[in-house]
C-alpha cells in the first residue's frame, strides 16, 4: 500500500472518543495521522473506498499459547486439570517443526478473526524440541501480526508434586537462563516495535516458589513485563490453600506478582477483596470465555473487575481448549458470559403482586422490567446483573484497549487517535448478517463476525478481502495437519482420549 492513504466512507469507531456513522482514517507512514467525521477532504492521500464498513482498532489477543493449535480437539470432556495431565505428554512430543506450523496456522487464524496484536505465552521446551520459542516468533512474523512472546517456564514435575512429567520441566535455573536470553535475543523495547518478551512461568501448581519469586526480579531488572495463570479453578484454589495456606492471589502477592507490569490470565475465582487488591495493584487481567466455558473452569467477574478499575482485556486462549481460535468472536462470548452469570433477581426481590422472585440461583434472565421500581428488584444501576454487565462498546473496548493495556501499550495501540500505529481492522457489515443492524459496534459484537475488508499492522496489509496477503491457508491447512500428525504419533495418542 502507498505511505500515505485514506481510508474513506466507513462507520468509524475510535473506541476512547468520537464515534462516526460515515468517517475516514488518514494513515501516513505507519501510523493514525488523522481521524475525521464525514468524507475525506481530496488531497489527503490516496483514497480507499471503504463503504459499508466498520473500522475499529485491530484486536489484541492478550492471551494465547499458539504451539497448542497442534493439539486441538484432544480430551473434550476433561476439566483443566484432567485436560493437561492428558496433554502433557502430547506436548512432550513438540519440536520447532511442530511449533512453527501451530503458530502460523494460530496467528493465521487470529488475524482473520481481526487480531493485530497477540500475547503469546509459551512454555513447553521438550529436552530434544529445538528452537521452540524461537520458531513461534518467526511465524507469527510469517504471517505479519504484532507478537508479545512470553518466555515461560516449569519447573515442578510430578515428583515435586506438580502436574507436568519430570521430562518436561526445567532446572529454575536453566528457565531463568533461557528467559534471559530470550529477552536478549528478541526483545525490541523501541516505539512500534513488532516483537517484546514478556516474563511468564507458568502457573502456581506448576512452578516453584523461588523460580516465581526470581523470575519476577529478573523481569524488573530487565525492563519486560511479567504474566502468568492464576485462579483459574476453584481445584486451583484448594490446592493452593492446601499445600500454601493462601489463595492464589495472595500466593501471587506474596511473591511479587501483583503489580502494574503484570498481567494475569483468567482471574475466575476471586473474592472481593482479591478484586480490590489487583485494582490497587494495578494488575491486568485477560479474560478468556470462551476456554473457561470449554474445561469448565468458571468465568471472571467482569462486572466487578471493570468497576474496580482492574485492566481488562480479552484471549482466544490456546486452541487445544478453544478450537475455534479466533479473537473476534471472544467480544459476543464475553458479553454473554458476563449477563448469563449473573441474571437472576437479587435475594429478597419481588415482583408487584408481592411474591418473592427467584433468585440467580434459581432461575435464568433478570427480573421484568416493569418491576425495575420495586425495593430490592434488580436495576440498571445493578452493573453485575443482566444487560448491564457488559454493553456492546464494553465488549470491543475490552478486545482493543483493554488489551493494550494488559501489554503496557497503550499510548500506541487500542484506540484510533493521530499519532497511534496504524493497526486497524476494516470489517464488512453490508453481508446478509448484519443487514438492518443500525448501530456498527451491535452488528459487530452480537452479529455473525464479519469478514475483513482489511486488517493493517503498521498501515501494512495482513488481511485483505478476507485472505491473508503473506502465506496461502491451503498451505498452512496442510502443514498443520502434517504436523499434529506427527505428534501424535510419537505419543501414541488418540484425540478424545483422558491420560490417567
Amino acid at each position: 500500500m502507498p505511505e500515505r492513504f485514506v481510508l474513506d466512507g466507513a462507520a468509524v469507531v475510535t473506541v476512547d472518543g468520537a464515534e462516526h456513522a460515515e468517517g475516514h482514517v488518514v494513515v501516513d507512514g505507519g501510523r493514525i495521522a488523522a481521524v475525521g467525521a464525514g468524507r475525506a477532504d481530496p488531497g489527503l492521500g490516496e483514497r480507499i473506498d471503504v463503504r459499508g464498513c466498520l473500522i475499529t482498532p485491530g484486536l489484541v489477543d492478550a492471551h494465547q499459547h499458539l504451539y497448542q493449535w497442534v493439539t486441538r480437539g484432544f480430551a473434550p470432556d476433561a476439566p483443566l486439570f484432567d485436560w493437561l495431565t492428558s496433554l502433557y505428554p502430547v506436548w512432550a512430543g513438540l519440536d520447532e517443526d511442530c511449533a512453527h506450523a501451530a503458530a502460523a496456522a494460530g496467528a493465521a487464524r487470529l488475524a482473520l478473526s481481526g487480531a493485530t496484536t497477540i500475547a503469546d505465552h509459551h512454555y513447553v521446551f521438550p529436552r530434544d524440541g529445538g528452537d521452540v520459542f524461537g520458531a513461534v516468533i518467526a511465524a507469527a512474523g510469517s504471517i505479519g501480526v504484532r507478537l508479545h512472546a512470553v518466555r515461560g517456564c516449569m519447573d515442578r514435575g510430578r515428583s515435586r508434586g506438580g502436574l507436568p512429567p519430570d521430562s518436561l520441566v526445567e532446572d529454575a535455573d536453566v528457565a531463568l537462563a533461557g528467559t534471559d536470553a530470550a529477552i536478549g535475543r528478541f526483545h525490541d523495547p523501541s516505539p512500534g516495535s513488532v516483537v517484546r518478551i514478556a516474563v511468564g512461568p507458568c502457573s502456581p501448581f506448576s512452578v516453584g516458589e523461588r523460580l516465581l519469586r526470581d523470575a519476577a526480579e529478573l523481569a524488573r531488572a530487565r525492563g519486560v513485563r511479567l504474566h502468568t495463570h492464576l485462579a483459574e479453578t476453584a481445584e486451583e484454589e484448594r490446592r493452593c490453600r492446601a499445600e500454601f495456606g493462601r489463595t492464589p492471589v495472595e500466593h501471587a502477592d506474596a511473591l511479587g506478582w501483583l503489580g502494574p507490569d503484570v498481567w494475569l490470565a483468567h482471574t475466575a475465582h476471586l473474592s472481593a477483596a482479591e478484586v480490590s487488591r489487583l485494582a490497587e495493584t494495578g494488575t491486568g487481567s485477560a479474560h478468556c470465555p470462551s476456554s473457561n466455558g470449554r474445561l469448565g473452569a468458571g468465568t471472571a467477574p467482569l462486572r466487578e473487575l471493570l468497576d474496580a478499575g482492574v485492566r481488562v482485556g480479552l484471549g482466544a486462549d490456546g486452541a487445544a481448549s478453544n478450537e475455534a481460535g479466533g479473537i473476534g468472536e471472544e467480544m459476543r462470548q464475553a458479553l454473554l458470559t458476563a449477563r448469563a452469570r449473573r441474571g437472576g433477581a437479587p435475594p429478597g426481590a419481588r415482583d408487584r403482586r408481592g411474591a418473592a422472585l427467584p433468585a440467580e440461583r434459581d432461575r435464568p434472565g433478570t427480573a421484568r422490567p416493569e418491576d425495575a421500581d420495586l425495593p430490592g428488584a434488580a436495576t440498571p444501576a445493578d452493573r453485575s446483573r443482566g444487560p448491564a454487565a457488559l454493553s456492546v462498546r464494553e465488549a470491543l473496548f475490552a478486545a482493543t484497549l483493554g488489551g493494550a493495556r494488559c501489554l503496557g501499550r497503550q499510548d500506541e495501540l487500542g484506540s484510533l487517535r493521530p499519532g497511534k500505529l496504524a493497526d486497524l481492522a476494516v470489517w464488512r457489515l453490508d453481508g446478509l448478517g448484519h443487514a438492518g443492524i443500525e448501530d456498527p459496534v451491535a452488528a459487530l459484537v452480537l452479529g455473525p463476525l464479519p469478514p475483513l475488508r482489511l486488517l493493517l499492522r503498521g498501515g501494512r496489509r495482513v488481511v485483505e478481502d478476507g485472505a491473508l496477503t503473506a502465506v496461502s491457508e491451503v498451505d498452512l491447512a496442510r502443514d498443520l495437519r502434517a504436523a499434529s500428525g506427527r505428534i501424535r504419533a510419537r505419543s501414541g495418542a488418540r484425540h478424545g482420549e483422558v491420560a490417567r
